[in-house]
């Protein structure tokens, strides 16, 4: 797959310029946006809502507390942006510094930005009930299974209630779940 300007019309918004400076490494035409930081500017939500009205919009954040902080905040302000994710393993640092996109690999890079989510909480018939059931909440092994089935799903990773909220967000119905649930268990 090759990303650039002619055949990725998207604008990328991404945490800060380490992100963009990754993402051209391997895609020299794509275009971000940088939020340079978790406060996410007036400024840079108004670019962004103005960008939205004529290009689409990728919200690309860190695996990780700020990062899902500038995701929620980028997509109340404009609900019909797109979302990549990473996992956190593909955004853990070589040497030093923190998770992020910045230390994804060009495959990594390229599988995120072909997977894109929508949200769309429509969709979803997933019930709490379920969630627990599936034992993606309460147990001893939910934190590591939530892990797989996000990778699965390409979510990305969440504590139980974002989890859930997450796949309800992305209108990820019951049998795409309970289908992601077994392949983790049976490690497909």
């Amino acid at each position: 797959m090759v990303l650039n300007k002619k055949n990725f019309d998207a604008v990328i918004v991404v945490e800060g310029k380490d992100d963009t400076i990754r993402l051209k490494q391997f895609f020299p035409g794509i275009e971000t946006v940088e939020t340079n930081g978790s406060a996410v500017s007036d400024a840079v939500l108004k670019q962004i809502k103005k960008l939205s009205q004529t290009r689409q919009i990728i919200v690309f954040t860190d695996p990780d507390f700020n990062g899902e902080r500038i995701r929620r905040i980028v997509t109340n302000a404009v609900p019909n942006a797109k979302q990549a994710f990473i996992t956190r393993k593909e955004g853990e640092p070589h040497k030093k510094g923190s998770l992020g996109v910045e230390h994804a690999s060009k495959e990594a890079l390229e599988r995120a930005l072909k997977d894109l989510h929508e949200v769309d909480p429509k969709k979803s018939d997933l019930t709490k009930e379920a969630y627990h059931e599936l034992g993606l909440a309460g147990g001893s092994g939910s934190r590591k299974l939530r892990e797989q089935v996000g990778i699965k799903l390409s979510v990305g990773y969440g504590n139980s209630k974002q989890f859930y909220n997450r796949l309800h967000t992305f209108g990820v119905s019951l049998n795409e779940l309970k289908q992601a649930v077994e392949e983790a268990e049976n490690g497909k």
